[in-house]
C-alpha cells in the first residue's frame, strides 16, 4: 500500500528547533540510549551527492527548496518515513523537523508522534556552528548566492558575515513553514545552560517518552 494511506505502528519521536540549537546533541543522546535516528538532513546531503554537489549551504537549500516544490511540503518526511520502515524498530527518533507538514505527516502515519522543540539563545547557536565544523555551517567567509537580493556583503567582518549567513538561513526554514511547526511541539527543551545540563534533561525526557511507550523497548 502506498505510505500516504498506511498507519505505521511505529513511534516517532521529533526535533524541531532553529540551526544550532542543540538537535544534534539531543540526537547524540537517543544514540546513546539506543534508539534509532534519521536526520531530515541526511536526505537532502544524499541528494546533493547524487548531483555532485558540495555541502554547502547554499546548494542544501537549494536542493530543500526544489524538493518540496516538486513533491510537496512533506517531501523529505516520506522519504524519512521509508528509512524509519526499514528498520524495523518500535521507536525512531527523527532529527530536524522544518515544517508543520513534516509533524502532521509524522503525526498522521505512526502510531504516536512527539515532537519535542529544541531551543537556545542566537549567541550560543552561532558559537556553536561556528564550533561544529560542517561544511554547510555558516561561517566568517562570503559563499552566499550573489544573484540573491538578500546577499551577504563580503564587507563585512568574518564575524558579522557568519550571523548574517545564520540569520539567511533561518529565514529560508522558516519560510519552509518551521515557525508554526515549533508551535506545534509537544514538549519544549531548552539549551540556555551548560551542556550537561542539557544532556541531562533530554535524557529524562527520553525515558518519560519510552517509560509512556512501554515495557516493549528494551525488554
Amino acid at each position: 500500500m502506498a505510505i500516504d494511506t498506511v498507519v505505521n505502528q511505529m513511534k516517532i519521536i521529533g526535533f524541531v528547533g532553529l540551526p544550532g540549537s542543540g538537535k544534534g546533541a539531543a540526537s547524540q543522546i537517543a544514540r546513546q540510549q539506543g534508539l534509532p535516528v534519521l536526520v531530515m538532513g541526511d536526505i537532502i546531503r544524499e541528494e546533493a551527492a547524487k548531483a555532485g554537489l558540495e555541502n554547502t549551504d547554499l546548494n542544501l537549500g537549494k536542493i530543500g527548496t526544489a524538493l518540496r516544490a516538486k513533491d510537496g511540503p512533506a517531501a523529505i518526511a516520506k522519504r524519512i518515513m521509508e528509512k524509519a520502515r526499514s528498520l524495523g524498530e518500535e521507536v525512531v527518533v527523527v532529527d530536524g523537523l522544518r515544517s508543520k507538514d513534516e509533524a502532521d505527516f509524522f503525526r498522521a502515519h505512526a502510531e504516536e508522534f512527539h515532537l519535542i522543540e529544541v531551543c537556545a539563545p542566537a549567541d550560543a547557536r552561532l558559537k556553536w556552528l561556528a564550533s561544529r565544523g560542517r561544511p554547510d555551517d555558516p561561517k566568517g567567509r562570503d559563499e552566499t548566492d550573489p544573484t540573491d537580493p538578500k546577499v551577504i556583503s563580503s564587507c563585512l567582518e568574518p564575524d558579522r558575515r557568519a550571523a548574517a549567513a545564520l540569520e539567511a538561513r533561518e529565514c529560508r526554514e522558516l519560510s519552509w513553514g518551521m515557525n508554526e511547526a515549533m508551535k506545534s511541539a509537544d514538549l519544549k527543551l531548552r539549551n540556555d545552560g551548560s551542556l550537561e545540563d542539557f544532556q541531562r534533561n533530554v535524557k529524562k525526557l527520553l525515558d518519560v517518552l519510552e517509560a509512556r511507550y512501554g515495557p516493549e523497548k528494551g525488554s
